[in-house]
């Protein structure tokens, strides 16, 4: 992916009308429109009029085909209790910046505009004047200082600060120039700090609204353990947590009177025993389209809670689903999503999937097995793994034959496509496979001809995988057929997703799969090169704590990663890409030299399913994280036609 958004001064254009801005701005209040429900309400005095609630400057969008018409309930569907990450996609990051639709480069948001200094080091935000939370209260400066400094900043709230707010191991400094200025000030250059922002991560300076999660913080409210004991949580982080939420917990979406910037907000919660989730539009969001509509124009979002993947597919095929890519974008349900686009009355979506392989094997080098350990960091164990990995069996049965074989590297059309990163040990070779394990001393077999280690005991390796990802599953029961022809017991421990991610966090697996981003946003999720991801670097999580507290938790890395995450903090350290993209090339050859994490196969497109009513779907925008699809396409802009 370009990287065309590395840039000293205001924000783009974004290609709006001027003409067309200054008539909104200028106008009377009749040149705004509001959904028919909102206007019920302000007649009836339950709301303010549409100019009172809009920003003084909306900003406009351009709807990507047509200005839409109001109402509709868009359905889609969760799975499970912890599926958060959904909604998300869907509200989009209402950061201060984001993505444009086609993921190349950013666009202000929160923020009308932004400048950088010369060394790159502090950034200063204009955030777009008069623009209010979901129950009226103004946005401001004081509620960006309140989540960076008396949250983010917390050592109470976040024992480890999260490393897109760090530099030499500073938390980043954040100071209010007025109401609408605030500015982020590093211990040294952080050229990449504004695509952090774009990111799903990169919401926190907007989450909490001070004006109410205030009453959660010990230092505003000194009666605040008493709404602890009543509440039955162990602190006032964990009732904070609670209230107001965090980036990738649940509770984000299981309160209602939390106030929120998003296009739409909590009706329905999100809690263990939901069946459904429903969010109704904000009547004080903060975007119009091009003819003065207050967006969104879609009345609510409508998700339903299921147990299973199946589940999903099936509501999908029979049209009970409007949207839906998470949880059926694998290959192995595009014939049936294929057969049934008629009957059940949508169109199907073919997306570019950013990812760098479908399928990545971590393999934990701090696994709690005292065993397998040694072995695990032995690299000549990991390229017989690798060798022993028939990739095409496993792309022909798990992904009809749409991928290639490849490890975690960058996409050929990528600049930082890195060759041995891409395709190394990836031909299938049983007898050289074979030949290092006997060279490492493995030779003695039992009954069943698994290989033992040397002191007695067969090698089993733990493998855990989210059943929500069944095609995971299957890739894994493929590789245990294929491994055990090496002696090697592959154990696979499926779970679902809340019980899977506890597992990582306690360290309590051997290998984790799950996908390796990178293919098209290598310097955006450096989960499989770096030890940085504090959930998903997992091969080693304690790695990752030693780096995020300076050497005080988790376990010292070897050398290797040292010295990739010293690279780390001088590429973020680089002024421009003249010196950054070697040191990031370093980064990568590192990666390929110690072969730390396996891939599969080259994703496939993802498949995903429209409603043939749903208008202004951009068709071509790419699946990831990274680029939380479908949110940056603007979901407030679609419409029922």
């Amino acid at each position: 992916m370009k990287q065309k958004w590395s840039w000293t001064g205001g924000v783009r254009p974004l290609g709006r009308s001027i003409a067309i801005m200054a008539m909104l701005v200028t106008g009377a209040a009749q040149a705004y429109n509001e959904a028919p429900e909102l206007a019920a309400a302000v007649k009836l005095g339950k709301l303010p009029p549409v100019a009172q609630r809009l920003p003084s400057k909306p900003e406009v969008i351009k709807p990507l085909n047509s200005v839409g018409s109001y109402g509709g309930s868009l359905r889609s569907a969760l799975r499970g209790s912890g599926d958060g990450n959904a909604i998300l996609r869907f509200v989009s990051p209402q950061g201060l910046v984001r993505w444009n639709k086609n993921f190349s480069g950013l666009e202000g948001n929160l923020a009308e505009s932004w400048t950088v200094s010369p060394d790159a080091s502090e950034f200063t935000f204009k955030l777009r004047a008069g623009i209010k939370w979901s129950d009226g209260k103004p946005f401001t400066t004081e509620d960006i200082l309140f989540s960076m400094n008396d949250l983010v900043g917390n050592a109470q709230f976040f024992p480890s600060a999260p490393s897109r707010y760090m530099a030499d191991g500073k938390f980043v400094k954040v100071d209010r120039l007025d109401d609408r200025t605030v500015r982020f000030k590093f211990a040294r250059s952080f050229r990449t700090f504004t695509e952090e922002l774009a990111t799903p991560l990169g919401q926190h300076p907007v989450l909490y609204p001070k004006h109410y999660c205030q009453q959660f913080h010990p230092k505003y409210n000194p009666r605040v353990d008493e709404e602890v004991r009543a509440t039955r949580v162990q602190d006032w982080v964990a009732l904070m947590r609670l209230k107001c939420g965090d980036l990738e917990v649940v509770t984000r979406w299981g309160n209602p009177d939390k106030p929120t910037l998003d296009p739409w907000v909590i009706e329905q919660p999100y809690h263990g025993g939901a069946t459904r989730v429903v969010m109704r539009r904000n009547p004080y969001f903060w975007q119009v389209d091009t003819a003065g509509n207050q967006l969104p124009y879609i009345d609510k979002l409508d998700f339903k809670v299921v147990s299973d993947v199946e589940t999903i597919v099936l509501a999908a095929v029979s049209g009970q689903l409007d949207l839906q890519i998470r949880h059926i974008q694998n290959t192995q349900n595009l014939p049936l999503l294929s057969e049934n686009e008629a009957k059940g009355r949508y169109k199907m979506l073919a997306l570019p999937d950013i990812n760098a392989t479908a399928a990545g094997i971590f393999i934990n080098q701090s696994t709690k097995n005292e065993k397998l350990r040694p072995l695990f960091r032995n690299k000549d164990f990991r390229v017989a793994l690798s060798l022993g990995m028939y990739r095409q069996e496993i792309n022909d049965l798990v992904f009809l034959g749409q991928g290639e074989p490849w490890q975690i590297g960058p996409a050929r059309a990528n600049k930082f496509y890195n060759e041995r990163l891409a395709k190394q040990y990836t031909k299938y070779d049983l007898k050289a496979a074979n030949a290092l394990l006997d060279k490492l001393g493995l030779t003695r077999r039992d009954a069943d001809g698994f290989r033992q280690y040397p002191a007695g005991g067969r090698i089993s390796m733990g493998v855990i995988v989210s059943l929500g990802s069944q095609y995971q599953v299957d890739m894994l029961e493929v590789l245990r057929k294929q491994w055990a022809k090496l002696g090697l017991d592959l154990q696979i421990n499926a779970s679902e997703r809340t019980l899977y991610y506890d597992r990582a966090s306690a360290n309590d697996y051997d290998m984790s799969v799950d996908q390796i981003a990178g293919g098209y946003d290598p310097t955006q999720d450096l989960r499989g090169v770096l030890a940085i991801h504090p959930r998903e670097s997992r091969q080693s999580l304690l790695w990752v704590q030693w780096y995020e507290s300076g050497g005080k938790r988790g376990e010292e890395p070897p050398p290797s990663m040292k010295r990739r995450l010293q690279l780390y903090d001088q590429w973020k350290d680089a002024k421009n890409d003249a010196e950054a993209d070697p040191l990031f090339r370093q980064i990568l050859d590192i990666a390929a030299d110690e072969l730390e994490v396996l891939g599969t196969v080259s994703p496939p497109k993802a498949n995903g399913i429209r409603s043939v009513r749903l208008q202004n779907v951009y068709e071509k925008m790419p699946w990831g994280w990274t680029y939380p699809t479908p949110g940056p396409s603007l979901l407030q802009q679609y419409y029922f036609k």
